[in-house]
C-alpha cells in the first residue's frame, strides 16, 4: 500500500502526538503517523492495563514551566486532571529519608557525627571546587560535597545508568538538578521541619504537588490520538519505519513502514517528524548519512517494570521510593494508587507496586524470564519490608527498550555532528522528543520540541531552535507553575494557522 502526505510522523509518543495534533488542528496539511506498538500510544509515557489495574512505565508528574504546554495538556484532557501531593522517600541502609529532605529526620537518621561530616565536606567543596566539572561525580560533589554524593547520589545513579559516575557527563546532572544545592536543600528542609509551606517554589526538584490524569498519562495521549484522527490525521498502529530514502531532486522522503503482519506500507512525505532513537534513524536513512557512523556509537539504557498486584493496599503513601541501598537491584518502587486512586480497582481491598529495574538490552536482567523477574521482585520487596510473598496475587512484566539516552563522554560531539549533517543535507527531517534528539527530556520538553517544529514547518523555515529546549537546565528546574488562560492553546505562536509549508 502506497500513500503520499505532507507530513509523516514517526512515533506516537508525547512529541509525535503533539506535532500531529497541532498540524491537523491548525493547518490543511495531510498527516500520517506510524507507531510501532500495536496497542498503546504514548511511548514511555503510556499507561498499561492489567486485570483492572493501570500502571505507568516510569512515573510522570505533570508540572511544567511552559504555560503553552500546560494549556495544551488541559485542552487535550479538559476534565480529567486531578491535583496530587508529591511524596517521595529514599531508602538507604534500611532507613527511609523523605525526599526532598527533612532536616530533623535527616539528622536523626544519619546521626550527628555523619551529618557534621556531610556539612564539612560541602564546605570543603565550596572552598576548593572542581573548576571545570565534566563528569556527574564532579558536578554533584561541587553542589553537595563528596560525602553526600557518596550517600545519596552514587549508588542510585550507577544503578540507573550501569556505569561509573566518573563516566557520566555533567550535562545530565545539570539538566536534572540545576538550581538545587546543599544550601538550598537545607533551607527547604528547615522550612519543612518547622511546618512552613510555600505555594511557589523556584526549584522544580522541590515541588510539593503536581497534576495527573485520573487514570495515568496514557489517558492524555489516548485522547490526543483520538483528536488527531478526528481532525483528519491517519494513525497506523503496529507499524515500524524500516527505511527512510531521501530524493535530492524532489526533496521528498520515501519511508517504508512494516506492519505486525509483515506487510510493507510506502509513504512519500515532504516532511518527516521523527521521534525514533537517533541511532536507529541515522542508520535507516539512504543514501547513508555521513554522521551515521558516529550515531552508531550512541548508547541507551533500558528499563523493566515488574508490577506486583497485592491483596491489600500498599503500606506506604509515597508516589515512589528511590532505592539507594546497594543490597538490592531494584532502583525505584512506585505505589500506583498514590498517583491516583483510580489506578487500582479498589483502594480499600488491593494495591499495586511497580518495581523498576534499569538494564541494558541483552544483559542478564533483560534476558531473564518473566517468572524469574517476578521472583526477584517479590524477594526484594520482602527484603525492604514493603510486602510479603503471600500478599502478592498477580504480576505483570513490561520491558521498555531505549528508555534513557546515555550521556557518556562521547554523546555531545556525536549529537552535534548529527545536527550539522541534518542542517546541511536534510532540512525537512525534524528530530523531536527524548530519543529523537538523544536528549534526556521530560514529556513537557518533548512536547515543546514538537510545538516549535510545527511552527518551523508552517513557516517554511527553521525560525525556532528546537535544540535549545532544555539546553539551559533552568528551563527544566526553575520557574513557578504557570497560569493557564481560559483560551488554552488556540494556535501557533506568531505563525498564521492554515499556512502551507
Amino acid at each position: 500500500m502506497n500513500q503520499s502526505v505532507d507530513v509523516l510522523v514517526i512515533g506516537a509518543g508525547p512529541g509525535g502526538l503533539t506535532a500531529g495534533y497541532l498540524l491537523t488542528k491548525n493547518t490543511d496539511l495531510s498527516v500520517t503517523m506510524i507507531e510501532k506498538d500495536p496497542t498503546y500510544v504514548g511511548g514511555i509515557s503510556r499507561t498499561e492495563r492489567f486485570e483492572g489495574h493501570h500502571f505507568d512505565i516510569g512515573g510522570h508528574r505533570f508540572f511544567s514551566k511552559s504555560a503553552e504546554v500546560v494549556a495544551l495538556w488541559h485542552e487535550l484532557l479538559p476534565d480529567d486532571f486531578i491535583e496530587r501531593p508529591r511524596s517521595s522517600r529514599i531508602f538507604y541502609r534500611n532507613k527511609f529519608y523523605r525526599y526532598p529532605l527533612d532536616g530533623i529526620e535527616a539528622l536523626r537518621n544519619l546521626g550527628l557525627i555523619e551529618s557534621a561530616h556531610c556539612v564539612l565536606s560541602y564546605l570543603a567543596a565550596r572552598i576548593r571546587p572542581c573548576r571545570d566539572p565534566n563528569t556527574f561525580h564532579q558536578w554533584v560533589a561541587n553542589q553537595f560535597g563528596e560525602r553526600l554524593f557518596s550517600i545519596f547520589f552514587k549508588t542510585y545513579t550507577e544503578k540507573v545508568w550501569g556505569m561509573s559516575c566518573d563516566e557520566i557527563s555533567a550535562d545530565w546532572a545539570a539538566q536534572r538538578i540545576k538550581g538545587l544545592s546543599l544550601s538550598t536543600a537545607i533551607v527547604n528542609a528547615t522550612k519543612r521541619s518547622l511546618g512552613i509551606r510555600s505555594r511557589k517554589n523556584s526549584v522544580k526538584t522541590l515541588i510539593e504537588s503536581f497534576h495527573y490524569p485520573r487514570r495515568g498519562p496514557g489517558m492524555l495521549w489516548e485522547a490526543a490520538a483520538r483528536k488527531f484522527q478526528n481532525q483528519g490525521g491517519r494513525l497506523l498502529m503496529g507499524h515500524a519505519a524500516r527505511t527512510l530514502a531521501y530524493d535530492e531532486n524532489s526533496k521528498h522522503w520515501t519511508v517504508e513502514a512494516v506492519g505486525t503482519d509483515g506487510q510493507t506500507t510506502q509513504i512519500i512525505a515532504r516532511h518527516v517528524i521523527c521521534t525514533a532513537p537517533m541511532r536507529e534513524t541515522m542508520n535507516a536513512i539512504s543514501p547513508m548519512p555521513r554522521s551515521a557512523a558516529a550515531a552508531a556509537k550512541l548508547q541507551y539504557r533500558d528499563f523493566i517494570t515488574v508490577a506486583l498486584i497485592l491483596d491489600r493496599p500498599a503500606t506506604f503513601s509515597d508516589n515512589w521510593i528511590y532505592i539507594h541501598d546497594p543490597s538490592v537491584k531494584v532502583g525505584r518502587i512506585q505505589n500506583f494508587a498514590s498517583w491516583s486512586p483510580e489506578m487500582v480497582p479498589d483502594t480499600a481491598t488491593g494495591g499495586c507496586l511497580g518495581l523498576e529495574y534499569f538494564c541494558f538490552d541483552g544483559d542478564s536482567l533483560w534476558e531473564s524470564s518473566d517468572a524469574e523477574l517476578t521472583e526477584l521482585a517479590i524477594g526484594e520487596v520482602e527484603k525492604i519490608g514493603l510486602a510479603t510473598r503471600d500478599q502478592v496475587r498477580g504480576s505483570r512484566v513490561v520491558r521498555q527498550p531505549k528508555a534513557y539516552p546515555v550521556y557518556d563522554d562521547l554523546y555531545r560531539a556525536i549529537v552535534d555532528e548529527v545536527r550539522a549533517d541534518l542542517a546541511d543535507h536534510y532540512p525537512n527531517l525534524h528530530l523531536v522528543g527524548r530519543n529523537g534528539m538523544h536528549k534526556y527530556n521530560n514529556q513537557d520538553h518533548a512536547m515543546m520540541t514538537a510545538m516549535l517544529t510545527v511552527e518551523n514547518i508552517v513557516a517554511g523555515t527553521r525560525l525556532r531552535d528546537t535544540w535549545a529546549v532544555n539546553e539551559d537546565a533552568e528551563y527544566h528546574e526553575s520557574g513557578d507553575s504557570p497560569e493557564v488562560s481560559e483560551a488554552g492553546v488556540s494556535g501557533l505562536r506568531a505563525v498564521p494557522s492554515r499556512a502551507m509549508a
